[in-house]
């Protein structure tokens, strides 16, 4: 009995282990190419941070993020008035600037990362560590670790906790510095004064008003305010908060925002019912993912009426596998520009061991460039979220 016990114990921790490893090989050989071609173009890039451009609009100084509303427009009424809104239909002459640095960021970061990660190869982390220290370390060009002023709205908001969105794109910096800090070359100087950033940044989020009202959103937004908790979290190795956002979504999100069917009511209900719905499933999948360990299991959870990720992931995959099949009403923008290689169908099929799912992430668009597709994927690296 005891020899028995003692080969279901090493079975158990092998077998996952061989199952990621196996996984990670699968999404290697699809991306392996364009990894290597992203990363060595992200050799050649410098830094541009908030610092590099600045509105006139902001109430902030030049280290502030600063965004605009994506939905509000000038009243056609009242020119010069307070801008009115017109959901699901973004302004082109909004202040942008900001967001695509940031996501630009992303982008480099999770290029060199996912390239490190295949290859070993120092040169990656070196460039990226000339990025993270311009964010995060040089005090001429770092971002303030706060968001007072993000998606502003002209004549009734300076920011607005809704804004705390926009910094989804720094879930693949954070996890990009984790696959390349066994790196000799990696400062570790400079990975305190990241860290020291991002802690910084995580008292900001669940202290401040603004954190607060975005925490208690009963959408996709409160589904990106535990993804981004969870992954600082983990990164600066907080685990009253990694518990926090555990029971958060277990009794919070999971329970309220899906029906038992696996579909978002919320997000159907929006003008862009389909982008929404893929919006949030990705970002509760990566919740789950990145919640997960030994001895707490979220992929697998269900409530007491049977609600999982894994419905979720049912629910939506036909629609993503064959969008004809769509029998809700259509996205009011950007309709054409979706499905692309969504996170969940990635890391869903490496969890609950579908092919099926597989192929389909493997067959979509793994280079988009769309800024409302970039805006909205925040994860595009799946190389760096599978273990070693």
């Amino acid at each position: 009995m005891k020899c028995l016990r003692v080969w279901l114990t090493i079975h158990l921790l092998i077998v996952p282990a061989y199952v990621q490893a196996q996984s990670q090989r699968n999404v290697t050989a699809v991306l392996k190419a364009h990894i290597l071609s992203e990363a060595n173009q992200a050799l050649k890039e410098t830094p541009v941070t908030v610092t590099a451009a600045h509105s006139e609009r902001s109430a902030g100084g030049k280290h502030d993020f600063y965004s605009e509303g994506d939905y509000w427009w000038p009243d056609p009424e009242n020119p010069q008035g307070p801008y009115i809104q017109r959901d699901g239909m973004t302004n082109p002459d909004n202040f942008t600037a900001h967001r695509k640095g940031m996501i630009r960021f992303s982008r480099i970061i999770g290029a060199l990362a996912s390239a490190y990660k295949i290859t070993r190869d120092d040169k990656y982390v070196k460039h990226a560590m000339i990025h993270l220290r311009a964010w995060f370390a040089d005090t001429t060009t770092m971002m303030n670790p706060s968001l007072l002023y993000a998606q502003a709205i002209k004549g009734r908001h300076t920011g607005r906790g809704i804004g705390i969105i926009d910094t989804i794109h720094l879930m693949e910096v954070v996890q990009g510095i984790m696959a390349m800090e066994e790196s000799r070359s990696m400062s570790r100087e400079l990975l305190q004064q990241t860290r020291q950033w991002f802690r910084l940044y995580l008292q900001w989020l669940t202290t401040h008003p603004y954190g607060k009202d975005e925490m208690n959103a009963e959408n996709n937004h409160g589904t990106c305010w535990v993804m981004q908790v969870a992954a600082f979290a983990r990164f600066t190795s907080n685990d009253t908060l990694l518990n926090f956002c555990r029971d958060r979504y277990q009794n919070i999100l999971l329970p309220n925002q899906m029906a038992t069917d696996g579909s978002f009511p919320r997000e159907l209900k929006r003008t862009k019912p389909y982008g929404y719905s893929l919006f949030n499933l990705d970002a509760m999948v990566m919740v789950c993912h990145i919640l997960s360990d030994a001895d707490h299991d979220l992929w697998h959870y269900k409530t007491a009426d049977g609600k999982s990720i894994q419905k979720g992931i049912e629910f939506l995959y036909p629609y993503v596998n064959d969008k004809s099949k769509w029998s809700y009403p259509k996205d009011v923008m950007y309709w054409d520009q979706w499905p692309v290689a969504h996170p969940f169908l990635v890391l869903g099929a490496n969890t609950f061991k579908q092919r099926n799912w597989f192929e389909t992430w493997k067959g979509l668009d793994h280079n988009p460039t769309v800024e409302e597709v970039l805006r909205n994927l925040p994860v595009r690296n799946p190389i760096i979220w599978l273990q070693n």
